[in-house]
């Protein structure tokens, strides 16, 4: 049962008189308004029964402390306890009990995101969304600007080789029968294959997926699995992972503790096991605004539709739009066209592949041009029965044949040269010489706000490594990590205003004076 919140203060809140004016949780308690979180979740909590629970605000705060100052459950509580800025913003008296940490991971798993007659309430996209309508309609944020990038997340355990998680899940089934039913029957042989003394890697996983599938009909054959519920869970599990053609790849499955974290890459030669996480953050005043969690192996800019609808939901303008080469590609330019962005974003060589040592675009005249001057004279629409779709420029022939570089440039009894590209290639041609000019490179320079913030995120609070074991619980910490940023930087910027505030009155009274004098560090 939600009760509602006790606004009475204790005679021992002057204590509160002690925190300074620019404590970061200060400004965040007198600044932002936290009280729409019990009104969203109101409706998860009985209106009748039960005890009275501690409020989904203070909650939230809790959860919010944990990710700013990088605490453990027992941790933030024991600091909340103790540490009298924790109290203010908490909005408690210094007296009042807190919860147990264990509450903690209740609210995270049961309440946050929780479905009521199909209906989520208080999913953390919809927190940091109403925060961003605070700053923008305080003026936090000014700035037109998104970028778009990922980081990556270690999983909180190692991968496995496929031979190691069928051993796992081997042994795992045998617990849960012996656990569940008393006993293993005989009949079923629990001596694991030794496949690290098989020195072949690919037979090894063979043996080692011939005795589990065997181990599992046998089991399937001596006790009734519908009355075993816990060990049809774990046959099931196997299965499913077994049927994965990936598994055997390993590309799937490489831990039966995290099932959810998959291997990405960083670059050709460096990897790792977990997740990404992918954001939009605003360039100039460095507020995340949308968040995207998901397995190592996700491909950066899926999601950028998603990112982006979120963004504009919260009220942010969208006039520029930075990212990596990884977002150089048809459907995520449209996107940004279609909102009325600017995208300043690298050419990929995999989406634009020509040589322009070699040629050069008149995108009036539709024509290509060599190095020798040669042009083109026709072009040929193409579609392959891959469904790719093609260009063919043809340049004029008898300029082909007279070439001095006709050897080096034609082959065979071709007479003409023939440019075959991809149908944006024109296009893209177009962005290629726009990104060599000065303009760009100085505004493409904004985008390094986005390292900075994935090194914050990892360094300072923890985003290096899972501290869960699933999709769902690094979703949550990637979210709840946003958040923590963010409200920092939004304490930030309002600690700055201030003090630009109280900068331009001690001019003023100086000049009421009389005393004038010039200072070129005052605001």
């Amino acid at each position: 049962m939600l009760k509602d919140k006790d606004m009475q203060l204790s005679i021992y809140s002057i204590l509160y008189n002690k925190i300074p004016e620019n404590h970061t949780l200060k400004i965040l308690r007198d600044e932002l308004d936290f009280s729409f979180i019990n009104e969203m979740l109101r409706k998860t909590y009985s209106d009748r029964y039960g005890r009275p629970a501690k409020e989904p605000e203070l909650m939230v705060k809790l959860l919010l402390l944990q990710h700013l100052y990088n605490l453990s459950d027992v941790r933030v509580i024991e600091e909340a306890s103790l540490n009298l800025a924790y109290m203010y913003f908490l909005g408690i008296n210094p007296e009042d009990d807190l919860p147990h940490p264990s509450l903690l991971t209740k609210f995270r798993k049961d309440k946050l995101g929780k479905k009521v007659d199909g209906q989520a309430y208080l999913t953390m996209d919809e927190i940091m969304a109403e925060f961003l309508h605070q700053c923008v309609e305080k003026g936090i944020i000014k700035g037109t600007g998104i970028s778009i990038d990922s980081t990556h997340t270690e999983a909180n355990t190692f991968k496995c080789t496929a031979e190691r998680v069928m051993k796992r899940l081997a042994s795992k089934l045998f617990k849960t029968m012996e656990k569940e039913n008393g006993e293993v029957p005989v009949e079923i042989n629990q001596e694991i294959p030794k496949y690290k003394e098989i020195e072949d890697h690919k037979e090894a996983k063979a043996v080692m997926k011939s005795y589990l599938e065997g181990t599992i009909a046998k089991v399937e054959e001596k006790i009734h699995i519908e009355s075993s519920p816990k060990t049809k869970e774990v046959i099931d599990n196997a299965r499913e992972i077994l049927e994965n053609p990936k598994f055997m790849e390993q590309k799937g499955v490489r831990s039966i503790v995290d099932q959810d974290a998959r291997v990405g890459h960083k670059s050709k030669t460096s990897h790792f096991f977990g997740y990404k996480t992918e954001f939009m953050i605003t360039t100039e005043d460095r507020i995340i605004t949308a968040v995207h969690v998901s397995d190592g192996a996700y491909v950066d800019g899926k999601k950028f539709d998603e990112l982006l609808e979120l963004t504009k939901k919260s009220g942010v303008t969208i006039g520029e739009v930075y990212g990596d080469k990884a977002y150089f590609r048809r459907p995520i330019l449209d996107k940004i066209k279609e909102v009325g962005a600017t995208p300043y974003i690298p050419v990929s060589e995999m989406a634009y592949k020509i040589d322009e040592d070699l040629y050069s675009y008149n995108k009036d005249s539709d024509e290509w041009f060599c190095t020798q001057g040669n042009k083109t004279e026709r072009k040929v629409y193409k579609k392959r029965k891959s469904g790719k779709e093609t260009y063919r420029y043809y340049f004029e022939k008898e300029t082909c044949r007279n070439c001095p570089l006709r050897e080096q440039c034609i082959s065979g009894k071709t007479v003409g040269r023939i440019l075959e590209i991809g149908i944006n290639t024109p296009e893209f041609y177009g962005y290629s010489q726009e990104q060599k000019s000065d303009e760009f490179r100085e505004k493409y320079k904004k985008r390094s706000c986005q390292e900075w913030k994935n090194g914050e995120m990892k360094n300072f609070h923890g985003l290096d490594r899972a501290k869960g074991y699933d999709l769902k619980s690094m979703e949550l910490q990637a979210k709840l990590t946003a958040f923590a940023v963010n409200i920092k930087r939004i304490a930030a910027i309002l600690s700055s205003n201030k003090v630009s505030h109280f900068n331009f009155i001690v001019i003023f009274l100086k000049l009421k004076d009389g005393n004038v004098r010039f200072q070129k560090t005052c605001a």
